[in-house]
């Protein structure tokens, strides 16, 4: 239900979510709810928001937009490799298929761990709290940290988290993940035994004893897409390209341009 004082602009976004959850289950498509609403499931921390987020396979992103356009929404694949939107008014789905940076590609391991909950009076599957913390662990814009919500899910979370499947996640940049840890650590000290000590000395040790590319990689890129832009302008290669990264130049053109304008 919609939270006690909610506004008309509330009650109408909550409508419109709950027919995008309708839409979804009659289409027959695989999805998974993420955003504000599994935040809240996973640590209880409430917050407002402008847009609903599902996950769906990425070939499955077309065929999702398809289904909301006969539905009479406006529909784009905003970013072709990575997010697509469903409009009705003033409110909108994001249809996620990946991250901006190209990391937290949707694969099927998605689903099989996925979690059931009820969201808007909707039986649904949420997305892992594993991959919740992979996906949000890169992002460090200047206008938006997620690691609040990392370190909520760690606090939440970290007596059941498939720690192993986690730090997989994070092999090709296990940086990322220590950071969060020690963060985890210094916001909640009396809970650090929620992070098993062997995961933190794996991390140390991935850490220790890798040396990184040869070639003048900037992997800050993977964490914002415009705070690192300066550096590329200084000659650094940018670890979300092929061959560092999985994302090509023309991918990121319209993306690290909108980038810049936030955070002027």
């Amino acid at each position: 239900m919609p939270p006690h004082g909610a506004t008309d602009s509330d009650l109408q976004a909550h409508a419109l979510y709950r027919d995008a959850l309708s839409l979804l289950t009659r289409s027959g498509i695989p999805y998974l709810v993420g955003g504000a609403y599994a935040l809240r499931h996973y640590t209880g921390v409430d917050r407002s928001t402008r847009d609903f987020d599902v996950f769906v396979a990425p070939a499955d992103c077309p065929r999702v937009l398809e289904c909301f356009a006969r539905a009479g929404y406006e529909t784009e694949l905003t970013y072709p490799f990575w997010l697509g939107k469903c409009r009705r008014g003033d409110h909108y789905v994001d249809i996620i298929f990946s991250s901006g940076n190209g990391v937290a590609t949707v694969d099927p391991e998605w689903f099989d761990r996925g979690v059931a909950a009820v969201v808007l009076g909707r039986q649904v599957c949420l997305i892992p709290p594993e991959e919740m913390i992979w996906s949000k662990a890169f992002v460090m814009e200047r206008e938006r940290f997620d690691g609040a919500d990392v370190i909520h899910l760690i606090r939440s979370r970290g007596s059941t988290l498939d720690w192993d499947r986690l730090m997989r996640r994070f092999e090709p940049h296990p940086h990322v993940l220590l950071a969060h840890i020690l963060l985890f650590e210094f916001v909640y000290p009396e809970s650090a035994d929620l992070v098993p000590p062997r995961v933190r000395r794996a991390l140390l040790d991935a850490t220790r004893d890798g040396h990184g590319p040869a070639a003048s990689v900037c992997r800050g890129t993977l964490l914002s897409r415009s705070q690192y832009q300066i550096d590329l302008e200084r000659g650094y290669h940018d670890a979300r390209v092929q061959p560092h990264g999985d994302l090509r130049p023309e991918d990121l053109a319209r993306w690290n341009d909108e980038g810049l304008t936030s955070s002027r």
